[in-house]
């Protein structure tokens, strides 16, 4: 069953998920990140604008099948086809359709956003009442 975690109260969610994707890729994770055009444009400049020696790795879902295959990291709107199915981020609004084919899913919930907060709670709903156990990180402890 996929493990499912939420990260509550992130402050800024493109840069934390910068920063999770290059704790998630050191520790040898292949990751797909979901999510609507602006966000998905916000991150990957975001990771194209780390220094050298930060770089990680992606493309965006629309590169060519082999680079999509080599790349660490697929950003994408739809993780259906994804070139693997190790770790899904969902930085979007919704339940990703197909979240179960992946071993992990990682929520991003913002710290301001009211909106986004009550989808989590909706997302959060749709996961235990199917059963899966939820991780709760609430980033605002850690600070």
């Amino acid at each position: 069953m996929t493990e499912v975690a939420f990260h509550f109260n992130a402050p800024d969610k493109v840069a934390y998920a910068c920063r999770l994707l290059r704790k998630a890729l050191g520790g040898g994770s292949r990751l797909v990140v979901l999510g609507d055009d602006e966000t998905l444009g916000l991150l990957d400049r975001a990771l194209w604008n780390t220094a050298p020696h930060e770089f990680l790795a992606h493309c965006r879902d629309d590169a060519a099948d082999f680079v999509r295959a080599a790349s660490p990291i697929v950003l994408t709107s739809t993780p259906q086809g994804a070139p693997h199915q190790q770790v899904l981020v969902n930085l979007g609004e919704g339940v990703p359709a197909g979240f179960s084919s992946f071993e992990r899913l990682i929520e991003v919930v913002g710290r301001d956003d009211a909106e986004d907060r009550q989808r989590a709670r909706l997302r959060w709903k749709h996961y235990a009442d199917r059963g899966y156990n939820i991780t709760r990180h609430d980033l605002a402890l850690r600070s």
